[in-house]
């Protein structure tokens, strides 16, 4: 309680230095935008002074303009011609300089219309002068004077002077808001100022008054505490004993489970043991079948290679068939052509004996051939069937192996699982292991702080009555600290 009070009145004694700082801030803030806004309005009277300068400038040499040209038509001199084109340079250098200092629409659009108007007059003057340049002097008075020069010149200085007079405007309307933005600082810095000493003055006081009367509470509450405390002590220093008697319990049947957690930690690794070797049989399955299964689609490939073989020779065979086909009717052909032969010999007589003879012989190699044909279609028909046994046969085989297969993955899948399981109780009885081997060292680890706690118990029996003595000192202090208050 006595820490939680002063932590608050640290906290307060910080805020009351605070205070001051975050008022001074804020009047800091206040008086640097006034001086920023100030400092915008004294830019923008600069700039309104420089647009007006620039004006009376381009005023200036648009007088010297005029003059200068009536001064040439009168007197043709280099000195008037070289004045009257260093005016007009300066006309053509001030002109886009002030058409960008110019900020509002308004003015840009009258500065536009009158720099129209200096365009014309100068306009109006290159023809005076070319007229005059050319010799015709009195033909360019007279022009002077037809083309309103002078008319056009006091247009262009009324316009002149009316947007300086626009500018000079500004330029005090500008300065009366400046110095009233001055006086507006200045007043602030004032209030600000005053503001900050009454507020810090305030927050001083009340930190004060609070601090006294927590001060005070503080005191109050200690001297009650002490007493307090004074009287818990008798009643510790009456358990002390108590609690000796009952950690000299604890510390033996903590010793009697200290020795029941070690048999059990044995019992553990002894199932663990036995774990492992039933896991490394399980392995021993699980490599025999995955070499079964190997071995399998081993002997299903060489099952289909032998399918793949008996269909090519199946093929082959029908080939053969239609070879010994092919070979019957040519022999058929061959004896009806050598019939023919035979009849045509006949007709022949004498001359054809010997060809009947060709044709006898023909005759017996044809039918011949046909017996081959026949023979070789017969062999073709029992190979066939052989075949078609022998492709059942394979299938036959080839589902056994399949099957043989499928099984195999099945057993695999089973020593798999099996194996997992036997993992799981070995990772398990490790972990009982640990975890027993954890219980051991934490209940040697108690039984020494319950020896360690048995001397404290003794040494608390000593430290009450020291505390006793101490509460008694403090109340004393809390007295003392209450008067000073």
């Amino acid at each position: 309680m006595i820490s939680f009070k002063q932590q608050r009145i640290r906290t307060w004694i910080i805020g009351g230095y605070a205070v001051p700082i975050v008022l001074s801030l804020f009047s800091f803030v206040i008086v640097w935008n006034s001086v920023r806004m100030l400092q915008q309005e004294a830019d923008q009277v600069e700039e309104f002074i420089g647009n007006d300068t620039i004006i009376d400038r381009l005023q200036l040499n648009s007088q010297v303009l005029s003059r200068t040209l009536r001064g040439y038509l009168l007197d043709p001199s280099p000195i008037s011609l070289n004045s009257y084109n260093q005016a007009r340079e300066n006309l053509y250098t001030d002109v886009p300089l002030l058409m960008e200092r110019l900020r509002d629409d308004e003015e840009q659009e009258q500065f536009q219309e009158m720099i129209e108007q200096v365009e014309q007059l100068l306009e109006t003057h290159r023809s005076i002068l070319i007229q005059a340049q050319g010799g015709d002097r009195d033909g360019a008075i007279e022009s002077w004077k037809q083309l309103r020069a002078r008319a056009q010149a006091e247009e262009i200085q009324d316009r002149f002077t009316s947007f300086s007079n626009h500018e000079k405007s500004l330029v005090r309307q500008s300065q009366l808001t400046q110095q009233e933005s001055l006086n507006t600082l200045v007043n602030s810095t004032i209030s600000l100022t005053l503001l900050t000493l009454i507020g810090s003055t305030f927050v001083g006081w009340w930190i004060i008054s609070r601090i006294t009367r927590q001060m005070n509470e503080a005191a109050s509450s200690v001297a009650s505490s002490s007493m307090e405390i004074a009287a818990t002590m008798e009643e510790q220093e009456r358990t002390a004993s108590q609690q000796a008697a009952s950690v000299n319990e604890t510390t033996t049947t903590m010793d009697e489970l200290g020795a029941s957690a070690r048999q059990v930690m044995n019992q553990a690794e002894s199932a663990t043991g036995s774990a492992n070797e039933v896991l490394s049989q399980a392995d021993n399955g699980t490599r025999a079948v995955e070499e079964t299964l190997e071995t399998m689609y081993s002997l299903k490939d060489r099952v289909s290679a032998i399918a793949q073989q008996i269909l090519r020779l199946s093929e082959q065979t029908n080939q053969i068939g239609n070879i010994s086909n092919l070979v019957s009717d040519l022999a058929n052909q061959t004896n009806m052509l050598a019939l023919n032969a035979a009849v045509e010999a006949v007709r022949a007589g004498e001359h054809g004996k010997g060809f009947s003879v060709v044709a006898s012989e023909i005759r017996k190699l044809a039918d011949q051939s046909k017996k081959s044909a026949e023979k070789i279609n017969t062999l073709v028909e029992d190979i066939q069937n052989a075949i078609n046994t022998t492709v059942m046969v394979t299938d036959e085989g080839t589902k056994s192996v399949e099957t043989g297969v499928n099984v195999s993955q099945n057993t695999s899948h089973a020593f798999a699982g099996v194996r997992e399981g036997i993992n799981q109780v070995v990772m398990s009885n490790q972990q009982i292991t640990l975890t027993l081997k954890q219980q051991v060292n934490a209940v040697e680890q108690v039984i020494e702080a319950m020896t360690v706690l048995n001397v404290a118990a003794q040494e608390t029996a000593t430290g009450i009555t020291q505390v006793k003595e101490g509460t008694q000192r403090l109340n004393q202090a809390a007295v003392s600290l209450k008067d000073l208050v």
